[in-house]
């Protein structure tokens, strides 16, 4: 963990999607790292908002601009001349892309265009990482965990959308920033979870509100199963990267990062642990959505490649994370301080990379 306070105290780091649920981390933990931050992004996706709760927005740079609009995101990165980019933005979500496909694929594909695009004319930038999703891959849902070599093509406008970024990405590497030495690399993460997450149809969002409420979680496909992380696994994935590539460009390439198989459980199960953490007879029930669009059944990665190159690895597993998620969620539910929450775990994990 030095190592990554050393690098990063004072580095300028360009952050796109830097509002969102897995920005406003992003940006919590850069900030605990003393690195100096831009961020470019649409306003929060949300309200409530994570990025105004926890006060992600104070002590940085904050630039509203949408990745689609290529001048202005060639503005933000030109005025601030960044050491590290990492992009995040995105449409995220497999139902939007379903009910907005252009929308979909003009954020995720086009945005990484334009964010790469940007930096080709950077002269400061030595780190670049496009976070991209576990979705990329053609998936048989056979069991087999996938890995970096599977074949790209997500089968939803959204997985899809998000394995032409990666397309993308390889050819602007080959055809640009390999000339000019500057390492590029895509990260592939499983489902992130955490405290702060307000979006509409994801379980653990879905799992708060209900509880909430004092009403019964509704899950729709309870045997689906996912790759589930606390979303400073990826978090300080992408850091790691990003640092130790800039010393080693050769390292620059496509990554898993997910938890380990026991990681990889059910909705149901999710729901589970959730009930169990929450206390106060949380409960759930199996409400399938009629008409929905189709999700994959199957879904898991290894993530052998990110150990063996960087020597990360996950640090908690399922229960923990889902403990922290309801530890942020009560906090915020009791109005409580909810940036001193967030600082508290990236200090317990923190001391866990030590």
């Amino acid at each position: 963990m030095k190592e990554l306070i050393n690098f990063y105290r004072g580095r300028r780091v360009f952050l796109t999607g830097h509002t969102g649920f897995k920005g406003a981390w992003m940006c919590a933990v850069l900030k605990r790292l003393g690195a100096t931050v831009c961020g470019y992004a649409l306003r929060p996706p949300t309200n409530p908002s994570l990025f105004v709760l926890c006060g992600a927005g104070r002590g940085i740079r904050s630039a509203v601009g949408d990745v689609r609009d290529l001048a202005a995101l060639e503005s933000a990165v030109r005025e601030f001349s960044p050491d590290v980019a990492i992009h995040m933005a995105a449409r995220s979500l497999v139902r939007e892309g379903y009910s907005d496909p252009v929308g979909t694929y003009s954020t995720n594909v086009m945005g990484t265009v334009h964010f790469l695009q940007a930096l080709r004319g950077c002269e400061t930038v030595g780190s670049i990482v496009n976070v991209t999703t576990d979705k990329v891959y053609k998936n048989p849902e056979r069991g087999a965990a996938l890995r970096e070599e599977s074949v790209l093509d997500g089968n939803d406008p959204y997985s899809n959308s998000k394995s032409c970024s990666e397309l993308v990405t390889g050819a602007y590497v080959r055809a640009f920033f390999a000339e000019k030495g500057v390492p590029v690399s895509t990260c592939r993460a499983g489902n992130a979870i955490g405290g702060g997450d307000f979006s509409p149809d994801r379980i653990l969002p879905d799992c708060v509100r209900a509880a909430a409420a004092g009403e019964a979680i509704r899950v729709r496909n309870p045997h689906s199963v996912r790759p589930y992380q606390h979303v400073l696994e990826p978090t300080f994935a992408y850091l790691t990267i990003a640092m130790r590539q800039h010393a080693q460009p050769d390292l620059a390439g496509c990554y898993n990062i997910g938890p380990k198989a026991e990681g990889c459980i059910s909705t149901g199960e999710l729901a589970e642990l959730f009930c169990a953490a929450w206390g106060g007879g949380a409960r759930w029930e199996n409400a399938p959505s009629r008409g929905a669009p189709r999700e994959a059944d199957f879904l898991t990665i290894d993530s052998t490649k990110a150990e063996r190159v960087f020597g990360w690895r996950p640090r908690w597993n399922v229960a923990a994370a889902v403990q922290k998620t309801v530890e942020w969620s009560k906090a915020w539910l009791s109005g409580g301080d909810v940036a001193a929450v967030m600082d508290r775990q990236i200090d317990e994990y923190m001391a866990q990379q030590q």
